[in-house]
């Protein structure tokens, strides 16, 4: 099953310094239908204008997933924490007993990026925060693992739950497969670029919710780059 969510029709809110689009429900966006696919509880489409951002507030019990797109995130938390991820790079915080953090965009330019929370596997537990570089050359024509909670994923940022966050890059015309586990969910979104995913065409920034299909074989229409979460 892979049910399409086209990026005209999700939910979204403009505050002026922030335009976002909701793949589920989130603030003030509501829809009963769709709160979240398996553990997967918000992928949120933001935009950041420039010297703007999130300023310091609170979370407890989830994993937070950024994937930069195009600019740059500046990170600071109550650990003392403070990074700058950029594009193509990822940061992931665990919540854990509780944190308050701010992302703010300090560059020139609008900062565009995925934020995904996943439910963790325990709740409470120390919160954390880490990011890294994963050169988007890594990822040509195949999938690598950018954050992940799963046995054997060593060189991947860690999180505190069942799931997998995935990307790669694919040039038009090039084919990749990803093996999905008896049960499991997978949330597939093109952050640029068209492709098909068994078939099923996505244009950039349309989602797809994917179960019971055990190989997900991706072709790109366009030049892409894909981000995919899997999880139980």
């Amino acid at each position: 099953m892979i049910d399409k969510r086209p990026f005209a029709r999700l939910g979204g809110a403009d505050h002026g310094w922030l335009k976002a689009r909701h793949h589920f429900s989130f603030a003030g966006y509501h829809d009963p239908d769709n709160m979240g696919w398996g553990p997967i509880r918000v992928w949120n489409d933001d935009e950041i204008a420039p010297n703007s951002g999130f300023p310091p507030h609170p979370h407890a019990d989830m994993e937070i997933v950024t994937y930069v797109r195009k600019g740059a995130i500046t990170h600071q938390d109550s650990l003392g924490n403070h990074g700058r991820t950029e594009a193509g790079d990822v940061q992931v915080m665990s919540a854990g007993s509780g944190i308050r953090h701010a992302e703010y965009n300090l560059e020139p330019e609008t900062t565009t990026l995925f934020q995904i929370w996943i439910e963790p596997t325990d709740r409470g537990g120390k919160p954390g925060w880490g990011a890294r570089p994963f050169p988007k050359g890594d990822r040509s024509g195949r999938f690598v693992t950018l954050a992940s909670g799963i046995a054997g994923d060593a060189d991947a940022l860690p999180i505190r739950t069942d799931a997998r966050v995935a990307g790669a890059t694919l040039k038009a015309g090039e084919t990749t497969e990803y093996v999905l586990g008896d049960g499991r969910h997978a949330y597939l979104v093109p952050a640029v670029g068209a492709v098909e995913v068994n078939g099923v065409r996505l244009d950039a920034r349309d989602g797809a919710a994917v179960k019971d299909e055990a190989v997900l074989r991706i072709r790109a229409i366009e030049d892409a780059e894909v981000v995919l979460v899997d999880a139980a």
